[in-house]
């Protein structure tokens, strides 16, 4: 049984099929350090920090202005990645790994990224609106934008709590601490941190948590809301891969659930090495909660024959 714990933390570090919670910490580590060279050179050749954010910052951060956003669009995506402070960036990053890592552990590889997504793009929609509805907010729409990943991380932090508030951390302590608290410390947290004169970031992290509870409250009604992004994505990648074999997967495989009652026998299948890794990537994609009874005797009686 240690070789297969071994195997899988392998792939859910590395990622066999991808490991979609770094691909999303690397994303984020690599636009920060493009942007934090650009102000090298920027300050290296003694231009202001105006001409920085004028000329660089601004095409990747979200602007409160309607007007100043028709031109740059692609801001409603970008800047969730982009950050221009660093102890920002180190705490989103943090809180988005250890929430990620939990939220993977419960749903899979697939939810992580949509959820991400859907609760940044909900933050900037509601920025905008609220600059451009509220005439005090709109008469400071030119001067403001936003940008990082709160309102994402946010969403995958109410996602993940949604899931299971009682997901116990740090077991050596008295058995450990329910998960919520661990969601009510970090928006005390996020919130306190933000200036009360910077209404945008409330509105959109409100909005990042709205979307990430609201991810869920569907996916439990049967809707779930990242099927068409990570169709999108294996589309994406079919592309650049024409030989990689193309999965489908049933409603069955997508949603836990039990059946009551007696089976008439009992099958016992062959445990074979194939048998074995298809389980753990199964492990990987979508959680250990989504193995079958037939799957987890097969990993017990492998655990068993690995100790003869």
């Amino acid at each position: 049984m240690r070789v297969m714990e071994d195997n899988y933390r392998k792939k859910m570090v590395l990622g066999q099929d991808g490991n979609a919670l770094v691909q999303l910490v690397v994303i984020n580590a690599v636009l920060f350090a493009i942007l934090k060279l650009v102000y090298v050179v920027y300050m290296v050749n003694n231009l202001s920090d105006a001409a920085y954010e004028n000329n660089v910052l601004s095409w990747f951060f979200v602007p409160g202005s309607l007007d100043k956003l028709s031109t740059r669009p692609w801001t409603i995506l970008t800047f969730m990645f982009s950050d221009g402070h660093v102890f920002r960036f180190i705490g989103n990053m943090v809180w988005l790994w250890g929430f990620g890592y939990i939220l993977q552990d419960l749903t899979g590889n697939r939810k992580l990224i949509p959820i991400y997504l859907y609760g940044g793009i909900a933050g900037a929609v509601f920025f905008l609106i609220c600059y451009a509805v509220f005439p005090r907010l709109h008469a400071q729409a030119g001067l403001v934008d936003l940008a990082g990943a709160n309102a994402s991380v946010i969403a995958i932090a109410i996602a993940t709590t949604t899931v299971a508030p009682d997901y116990r951390i740090f077991p050596m302590i008295n058995g450990g601490i329910p998960l919520w608290i661990l969601t009510v410390v970090y928006l005390l947290i996020n919130f306190s941190t933000i200036s009360h004169s910077d209404t945008g970031a409330y509105i959109a992290n409100l909005s990042g948590a709205g979307a990430g509870f609201l991810f869920i409250y569907r996916l439990r009604k049967g809707h779930d809301g990242s099927i068409w992004i990570n169709r999108f994505f294996d589309w994406c990648n079919d592309l650049f891969n024409p030989d990689k074999k193309k999965r489908t997967r049933s409603p069955k495989d997508e949603f836990y659930y039990k059946v009551s009652g007696t089976q008439p026998f009992k099958k016992i299948p062959n445990v074979t090495q194939q048998r074995i890794d298809e389980i753990l990537d199964k492990i990987n994609q979508q959680g250990y909660r989504f193995l079958t009874d037939e799957e987890k005797e097969i990993l017990k009686r492998a655990a068993d024959e690995e100790e003869l």
